[in-house]
This record gives structure tokens, sequence and C-alpha cells, in this order.
């Protein structure tokens, strides 16, 4: 278990503390920001996720400096990125902030791409994510976090960048899925 590892294990750790602020009525008072106005519980809620989000460049960019890049890091990695995009997404559908159709397909997306992954490991291959699911999960991010914020400082002149950027992470999730299981295809030919 070295740092990047431990680096992604925090990040899954931080996710029950990060549902707790955003689904428990603390009733800390209210926050103003540039455009919006949010829960101070939420802010903090926010706040936390970009901080979790934000390990996941930190442990990978750590382990690849340092050569610390294990067959355990690039099964954990992309798994804590699952675990705490999908409990955003399935909070930003509680409070009413993201579509259910939307969200039911990027999950989908993230559990269908971690069997393809099971079953590759079956065979000895482990599938590190390659820069389209880079992309994807830092569009998913992003449109979490300007959904958290309630599309603070955008939200002021009238412009919907936290609705552009989860259209965004939508597309970016279904053409990293299609990708996955294209160039990983031969799997389900040559079973039997």
């Amino acid at each position: 278990m070295n740092l990047p590892n431990k680096i992604t294990v925090a990040r899954v750790i931080l996710i029950p503390l990060f549902l707790l602020l955003m689904l428990v009525p603390f009733n800390w008072g209210r926050v103003s920001l540039p455009g919006t106005e949010l829960e101070l519980s939420h802010l903090i809620g926010a706040l936390i996720f970009i901080l979790a989000s934000i390990t996941d460049w930190v442990d990978g960019y750590y382990a690849r400096k340092h050569n610390l890049v294990t067959n355990l890091g690039k099964f954990l990695d992309p798994l804590a990125d699952k675990l705490l995009v999908s409990a955003a997404f399935i909070v930003l559908v509680e409070m009413h902030l993201a579509p259910s159709w939307i969200v039911i397909v990027i999950i989908s997306r993230e559990f269908a791409v971690t069997g393809l992954r099971m079953i590759l490991s079956g065979t000895g291959e482990v599938v590190a994510a390659n820069m389209l699911g880079k992309i994807k999960t830092w569009t998913q991010i992003i449109a979490i976090s300007l959904l958290l914020l309630h599309n603070v400082f955008f939200e002021a002149i009238g412009f919907p960048l936290d609705t552009i950027a989860l259209w965004v992470a939508l597309f970016f999730t279904v053409w990293s899925g299609y990708e996955y299981f294209y160039k990983n295809r031969a799997i389900f030919k040559n079973s039997k």
C-alpha cells in the first residue's frame, strides 16, 4: 500500500462524509455565493467532493512521477472514481438538480465498464484508464461541481454552464464506454 494508493483510499473514505453533509438537514444556515445561494452544509459537502476529486489527479501524478504505478492502483483508482461520482450523481437526483435518466445512463456505463474490467482481469489483463476515460471523469467532476454549487458565478448572468457541462459529461461517458467495449470486443467473441 504505497502513498498513491493511500490517497485513493482516502478518496473513498471522504464519500460518506460528503453524503452526510449533502443529505442530512443540518440547518447551519445558508450562504450567498456570486449568483446563487445554498445551504452551508451543501457548500462544505461540495468542497469535500472537489477535494476528493482533486486527489484523483494527485495520486496519479505522484504514482507516475515516482514510478509507483501498481496493479492495485490501476484497479483502485477507477473504482474510487466510480464510487465518488456515482454517489454524487445520486445525491444530485435526490436534490432535483440532475435528471434521473442521465444519471442512470452514466452509472450504468460505470457498472458496465467495471464488469468488463473484471472479465479482463480474469484473463490476467489489467486495463488502466485511457485518455478518453480520464476526460470522461473530469467532465463528470466539473458537471457535478457546478451542479452542487448551483451554477455559481454563471447563474448571475443566466448562463446554464452546469447543464451544458452535464450534457458534455454524458457525451464523453457514452463515447468512452463504447470505446472500452469496442477495443475489448475480442473477449466476447472468444468466450465459450
